[in-house]
């Protein structure tokens, strides 16, 4: 008999091809996990990993069964969180991954709000601008930026007309003028991103159907964003945000849009889901309350790109 334990920790080592990230992710003995997977090699009659002393990779066997093991995973998760919650109410534990500023600076009520109406569930938040795997990743669903052109997994609109705006702070535009041309703008000191060791540095605008794209400097660079809002708050630049991470700070008064004649590049917030099966009660109304502190925010910002 298959035991449930000894399908976790292979799925965790397959995705960390590691043996000993597993157990340190699990809180067991490195020796506890080789066991384990011993013990499934010997009921499958096939052998799941070829290890080397430097290496850890599945085998061709263990590729073809690891679907097969997430399935019964998700099968008894969703069997466990079905007998166990009552009829109006959601239980067990949710994990979800979110781009770090859109999480920490947004989100976050959203996701403390939720908690409250569903005492008996558990959020587990992973904040970070890398991109989750929702098929490796110990991940349930995951907020994801950017056109979704993968069909390999679900993908649920949460702000599907989000776009990027240039903002800066009052002081910074006290001090060094408000841009008025692209030209001008290129001029400015820009607060720039750096994803996977890329700098994105070349800013793409639209208007009256023309695709613009300016080639920026910056000072300073980030891999993180909130720190790159965070910058722009200080009052050390020009930044090319999501609408969403820096709608607060707009309605405040801390950053003002620039140049709103032009529309920055669309952005569509989805929420990302492996399967259809993983779209539970509680996934769905964690989905209706994302999507609804997102679409309060598409009246204002109509209101303030126009100004």
């Amino acid at each position: 008999m298959l035991r449930l334990e000894d399908l976790t920790l292979f799925v965790r080592a397959a995705a960390l091809n590691s043996f000993s990230d597993a157990a340190r992710e699990a809180g067991v003995p490195p020796a506890q996990v080789s066991s384990a997977i011993k013990r499934l090699e010997n009921a499958l009659h096939i052998r799941l990993f070829a290890r080397s002393t430097r290496s850890l990779r599945l085998t061709v066997e263990g590729e073809s069964w690891l679907p097969y093991a997430l399935q019964m995973l998700e099968t008894l998760r969703a069997g466990l969180q079905k007998i166990q919650a009552s009829d109006n109410e959601v239980s067990g534990t949710l994990q979800i991954a979110v781009p770090s500023d859109l999480g920490r600076h947004l989100l976050l009520s959203v996701f403390h709000d939720f908690r409250e109406r569903h005492p008996a569930l558990r959020l587990r938040l992973l904040f970070s601008d890398q991109i989750a795997d929702v098929f490796k990743d110990p991940v349930d669903v995951a907020f994801r930026y950017g056109v979704n052109a993968d069909a390999s997994y679900v993908a649920l609109p949460v702000a599907p007309d989000n776009r990027r705006v240039l903002v800066a702070s009052p002081d910074w535009l006290a001090r060094h003028g408000r841009p008025t041309t692209l030209g001008e703008l290129a001029q400015h000191n820009a607060l720039t991103f750096v994803l996977r060791g890329k700098l994105h540095d070349r800013w793409t605008l639209l208007a009256d159907g023309n695709i613009h794209e300016v080639n920026v400097q910056s000072t300073i660079m980030s891999d993180d964003a909130e720190a790159i809002r965070r910058l722009a708050i200080a009052g050390e630049g020009i930044a090319y945000k999501s609408w969403l991470d820096v709608s607060e700070d707009v309605q405040a008064g801390r950053l003002q849009v620039i140049l709103p004649q032009y529309q920055g590049e669309r952005v569509p917030l989805n929420m990302i889901c492996p399967h259809r099966q993983q779209l539970s009660p509680a996934v769905r109304l964690l989905y209706e309350a994302v999507k609804a502190r997102c679409d309060s925010l598409a009246s204002f910002a109509a209101q303030s790109h126009c100004n």
